[in-house]
């Protein structure tokens, strides 16, 4: 056993320590150049390759328990022993088919002594001597040329030989590239992804020699997304028989009005599937609906209000539940003909969507948020409910309800005096199978309360500063899709929940820098930032619950933003309140939403914002085509008549046609030769828009930089000029340039992705630019396909530094125009002017 120095030949070492030594002083005294670096380090790849072909003949991995083998494996075995346990819950039996190439690609790390050399002290001094770890590339270039690398699965002399023709042939004063092509594999072998980890386990020893399995252990994190990676699903599904599949029961229910005078009304309860995908399920047609469930009307304001009607009205909801849903529970399960294929199916309720009223009726939970405990998903005090403090919080279930109920305490846990239905059912605890329902506790509840109160902050500190709102309000500007509030706030408690999730994606816009200092000397002054960073941290919140994956390292930091929005709220808004914010919807989000996603998956798959429009389809218009006699008669005919259709007519979807880039709305026509009088003679029109002054100005000189850098054509005499107010993109968005859509002007900003050799000249956001569209314009050329362009004025970031204000980039309209082909705009973006300020605009993140 021996070491041998690279760089002397004649030197052999036969102790590792000695090598060591030797090499230290050895790479002092050698100077290296790069092309020798690259041949000593393509010999040693080709010598790993080789090692590696030899030994294409093992059958099964395994290893070598040598003394021979060095320290390495000792510390493995140490590792092995001390961390035994943990390895052992690990296992897994189907390991992937990537874990597998992960280990069929993988380099042994336990080399002979022999073949140990330079290269081999110098990734091991290089370990010692690099404390911290990396965990990204070092540039883009790197990072693309590694995948490349990995991808294709490039040897080192390959990749040796892409780095030299980069580097001979980019004229770059330094290389963004790595030095060779072990350099980029050691940076990534160093890279800690907990992810990506592996690890061995020794399972026999045969004819002395050590078996080891070779895996990535799971330690992992939890990953809920759809209903079946919930704790529910899981247990429910270990509950059941052998060889049988769990259907999860959804239900949706909420009473409706059936005219606009709201004198009429109907109970509809709908149902829908778990299995299915959360995309899915929230289309309209994967809800079916149930029944009507009879509303009961008291003779005179007297009996509505008698304890003895309300829990008549209870006991009604409950037996009606009771005939609708028993037939599903049979006790040997039902059969379900799915593709052809019989499946034993046994179904089970796991959600129960509804506003918090309905909530109650279902848990039969006093309604009254005045009493004692008015959460219907825990026993929390109703003096509590604004506390974002509490450390310990005792749930309802089944179990501890029951015993309150039938030991006559029902009412020391505002509990109703009747027995609920759903404790009969399995696999069920109906107090958190009432999912908190996003729209009903964010949308319509606390941000409502949230520009409430924000009203009343603002009206006792400067009453102007109300209607400095509405003005900004209405000089929010256009975008696709996007309702504008051109009477500013009015009478929010008229808004529908669409038009409150619109509103609180400019909120944060038009309260930034809306006031300065105290001038009033106003009691418990609240600092403009502070209004500005509630807003803030409600979208960051909101956007988070819109997530269609969560981790348990996403829903801490989901809980981590919904309690630093909770307690600025609280702050903030504490004595604008008259209940002091002790609202149930407010400590129902912020302490149980969270254990509600690890139960029953993301919020999307439980939100009442995709039942809402069944009303229409289910209650209101066979409502309206009815004569207003026996009603519910009448409406069941009616939908029966249009499932019968349905069933008839069924067919398979057309496919989507492809949309391409389409004009429409021509505004002028002209000869290039005569371009320039045409546009002169325009801009003294006085009903031109200042921006299409600005592009007639700027459009010949943009196409002539165009031709000559872009197409690298010239001596183009004579072409059309037709220009357009109005343009479709292949991704359905539509810009426009016009001087009035609907009375006003609209130029859209749009968003451009850079190209590679783009995105390091200049500062982006993660790659997009911005500009605002001044002209659009199809230019026919004879003999040539036509050229689509947009002539657009670029936006920068208002500052190098401090680039994003609320996660939003800062920007600012500068002077440099440029012609570009419409097809490479990226999409349309929503830009906010930051008001009173000079040139400063937000690119609002917050609406796509």
């Amino acid at each position: 056993m021996s070491w041998k120095c690279d760089f002397c030949p004649q030197r052999i070492f036969t102790t590792k320590t000695s090598y060591t030594n030797h090499i230290k002083q050895c790479l002092k005294s050698v100077d290296l150049s790069e092309e020798l670096s690259l041949e000593v380090m393509m010999i040693y790849s080709l010598e790993s390759e080789n090692l590696l072909n030899n030994e294409n003949n093992f059958e099964s991995i395994h290893e070598n328990s040598n003394e021979d083998e060095g320290e390495g494996e000792n510390e493995d075995e140490d590792n092995d022993s001390y961390n035994a346990e943990v390895e052992e819950e690990s296992l897994t039996s189907d390991i992937s088919h990537s874990s597998v190439s992960f280990f069929e690609n993988m380099e042994l790390s336990n080399s002979e002594p022999e073949n140990y050399s330079f290269n081999n002290y110098a990734s091991d001094y290089n370990n010692i001597c690099e404390e911290a770890e990396p965990i990204e590339f070092p540039n883009n270039a790197y990072a693309d040329l590694m995948a490349l690398v990995t991808n294709y699965n490039l040897s080192n002399e390959a990749t040796n030989a892409v780095i030299r023709f980069f580097n001979e042939h980019s004229n770059l004063p330094l290389s963004p590239l790595l030095k060779n092509a072990k350099k980029g594999r050691e940076l990534m072998e160093k890279m800690k992804i907990p992810t990506l980890t592996s690890k061995k386990h020794k399972i026999l020893t045969h004819n002395n020699i050590d078996y080891y399995l070779f895996y990535h252990p799971y330690k992992g994190e939890k990953a809920y997304s759809e209903q079946y990676t919930g704790n529910w699903w899981k247990n429910t599904e270990a509950s059941l028989p052998h060889g049988s599949n769990l259907l999860s029961i959804i239900l949706y229910s909420d009473a409706t009005t059936t005219d606009t005078l709201g004198k009429s009304s109907l109970h509809p309860i709908y149902i829908s599937i778990g299995n299915i995908s959360t995309k899915r399920r929230n289309k309209s047609d994967t809800k079916q609906l149930l029944g009507y469930l009879p509303i009961l009307k008291a003779k005179d304001k007297s009996e509505k209000k008698s304890k003895d009607f309300k829990k008549l009205v209870r006991l009604t909801f409950h037996n009606s539940m009771k005939f609708l849903l028993d037939p599903l529970f049979a006790k040997k399960g039902i059969d379900l003909e799915v593709d052809n294929k019989t499946f034993w199916f046994f179904p089970r309720i796991s959600t129960i969507i509804c506003d918090w009223p309905e909530a109650a009726t279902f848990s039969l939970v006093y309604k009254s948020t005045n009493s004692n405990f008015p959460c219907h998903f825990c026993l929390i005090s109703k003096t509590l409910l604004a506390d974002t403090d509490l450390s310990d919080v005792t749930f309802r279930n089944n179990e501890n309800m029951q015993e309150y109920f039938y030991n006559n305490a029902g009412q020391d846990v505002s509990l109703e005096n009747i027995p609920n239905y759903f404790w009969s059912l399995p696999s069920i605890n109906v107090y958190s199978a009432t999912v908190p329902d996003r729209m009903h506790h964010l949308d319509l509840g606390l941000f409502h309360y949230q520009i409430e109160f924000t009203q009343a902050l603002l009206q006792k500190q400067d009453s102007s500063l109300v209607n400095k709102i509405d003005n900004r309000l209405s000089k929010i500007l256009r975008f696709q899709k996007f309702q504008m509030f051109t009477n500013g706030l009015q009478s929010i408690s008229r808004m529908t929940a669409k038009e409150y999730r619109i509103l609180m994606k400019v909120m944060v816009f038009v309260v930034d820098n809306l006031y300065k200092e105290n001038e009033n000397n106003v009691e418990n002054f609240v600092e403009n930032k502070k209004l500005s960073e509630v807003y803030a941290k409600w979208n960051k919140m909101y956007m988070m619950s819109r997530s269609e994956i969560f981790t348990e390292s996403d829903l801490e930091n989901f809980r981590k933003d919904t309690f630093e929005w909770a307690k600025l709220f609280v702050e903030i808004f504490k004595p604008y309140s008259r209940s002091k914010l002790k609202f149930p919807k407010f400590h129902s989000w912020i302490y149980h939403i969270f254990e509600s996603i690890r139960q029953f998956g993301i919020i999307n798959g439980y939100t009442t914002e995709t039942y809402e429009s069944l009303h229409k389809d289910f209650v209101k218009i066979p409502y309206r085509m009815s004569n207003k006699k026996n009603v519910k008669d009448q409406i069941m005919k009616t939908l029966k008549r249009q499932d019968i259709i349905n069933v008839i007519n069924k067919k398979q979807k057309k496919k989507k046609s492809t949309k391409l880039l389409n004009f429409s709305s021509k505004l002028f026509e002209t000869k290039l030769t005569k371009a320039n009088i045409y546009f002169c003679e325009k801009m003294n029109d006085p009903n031109i828009n200042d921006n299409i002054i600005k592009g007639f100005n700027q459009f010949l000189e943009c196409f002539d930089d165009f031709l000559d850098n872009i197409l690298e054509v010239k001596n183009i005499k004579e072409c059309d000029i037709i220009i357009y107010g109005t343009a479709t993109l292949e991704n359905g968005s539509i810009i426009r340039a016009k001087n009035k859509f609907h009375d006003k002007p609209w130029f859209s900003n749009v968003a451009i992705s850079m190209d590679s050799n783009e995105s390091s000249d200049y500062q982006s956001d993660e790659g997009l630019c911005y500009g605002k569209i001044l002209l659009m314009a199809k230019i026919e050329i004879e003999e040539k396909p036509p050229l689509n362009l947009a002539l657009v004025q670029w936006y920068d970031f208002k500052f190098e530094k401090n680039s994003y204000l609320y996660n939003c980039p800062l920007l600012k309209l500068v002077e440099l125009y440029n012609l570009i082909p419409i097809e490479t705009i990226d999409n349309i973006v929503h830009i906010i002017p930051r008001f009173d300020e000079d040139n400063e605009y937000f690119v609002n993140k917050y609406i796509s």
